[in-house]
């Protein structure tokens, strides 16, 4: 049998790692809440056998939002890991580059001309296509970001301030937007735009799963180019890649992951910035590691914030992205402390 090289070895210790991780994390969450209910229950309601309270609690309220939060943090950080790679800027996520702004934006006007000001009685017809409508957006913001940025290729430093100014323009007609609701579902729609989860339910899941799952699965496979992008444009041509096609086709997929979750979870930032760079040092430059490792960094960071977003004030329940960011913000100045 072929030894596993140390990357390999690195990457099999981190996976088990994370894996118990998430395992945990998944547990706490579904035990915790209004109805506290012991490892055991929750066991026993899983399989059938647990009160009709317990069910109602796991089932149909905490388990399908957990599964959201799974998606969004998977989706979110390789989004942000691909984004980084094909760009060459360590900085680079769909929050900061307005990619989720734009989707937001779309996903606010589209709620609004489907079901009038009113939020939260979202129909399935508009739940099921929202994810179409939001990708459109943040397609409609890279494509803005990537014409804008363009000039005799594409620079690391001038993407970064074309993506801050069009997440700008977006976050300012997302209030703009938000004016035609009433009291009650502009304080919601706020909160969703800010990142939440809240009233997740199944028919979320069915709506964005097979998108996330399939274009997940489709980054995966072509983690390759990102490992050819980071030897530079000429380089990888001399190799025989189609760099710009290639660079279209992963920013479509980054893209595509972005504004499926922002359109079940809001304007989450940090996610796609904080797990490629955790992934990063864990397991190296190699994105077939890199992509699969921050995928579950992403899904414990979400899930974990989203656990502190429900409890930590409760009743009160805080933004997902603004425990996301409380989280992220201080390891990030770490890094950049440390790397300086």
């Amino acid at each position: 049998m072929r030894r596993l090289g140390f990357g390999s070895k690195r990457f099999y210790i981190c996976l088990a790692l994370l894996l118990a991780a998430l395992l945990g994390v998944i547990l706490l969450s579904l035990g915790t809440g209004t109805l506290s209910i012991t490892p055991a229950g929750v066991w026993k309601t899983l399989i059938g056998q647990g009160t009709k309270q317990q069910t109602i609690a796991l089932m149909d309220i905490r388990l399908p939002r957990i599964v959201i939060g799974l998606l969004v943090g998977a989706a979110l950080s390789v989004s942000g890991a691909i984004l980084q790679s094909v760009t060459g800027n360590e900085l680079a996520e769909p929050g900061i580059l307005g990619i989720s702004s734009g989707s937001a934006f779309f996903a606010v006007v589209y709620i609004y001309l489907t079901n009038g000001h009113n939020y939260y009685s979202m129909n399935a017809f508009t739940i099921f296509t929202m994810p179409l409508i939001s990708l459109s957006g943040g397609m409609l913001a890279a494509g803005l970001i990537y014409i804008l940025a363009w000039k005799r290729g594409i620079k690391p430093t001038r993407l970064l301030l074309m993506g801050i100014a069009i997440n700008a323009f977006f976050l300012s007609l997302i209030i703009i937007a938000q004016l035609s609701f009433n009291t009650k579902d502009f304080n919601r729609v706020l909160a969703w735009t800010s990142g939440s989860i809240w009233g997740a339910n199944w028919r979320y899941v069915w709506a964005v799963a097979p998108i996330i799952l399939l274009f997940l699965g489709l980054a995966l496979y072509k983690s390759r180019y990102l490992d050819v992008f980071t030897l530079g444009d000429e380089l990888s041509t001399g190799l025989g890649v189609r760099v710009e096609r290639q660079r279209l086709i992963l920013i479509a997929f980054s893209v595509v992951l972005a504004g499926t979750a922002t359109a079940v979870a809001g304007n989450v930032a940090f996610v796609g910035l904080l797990a490629p760079h955790m992934a990063r040092r864990l397991v190296g430059p190699r994105h077939k590691y890199l992509v699969v490792i921050s995928s579950f960094i992403g899904m414990v960071l979400v899930v974990v914030s989203d656990i502190i977003a429900r409890y930590a004030f409760a009743p009160i329940e805080l933004h997902l992205g603004l425990v996301v960011s409380i989280i992220g913000v201080p390891y990030f100045i770490y890094l950049m402390i440390k790397e300086g």
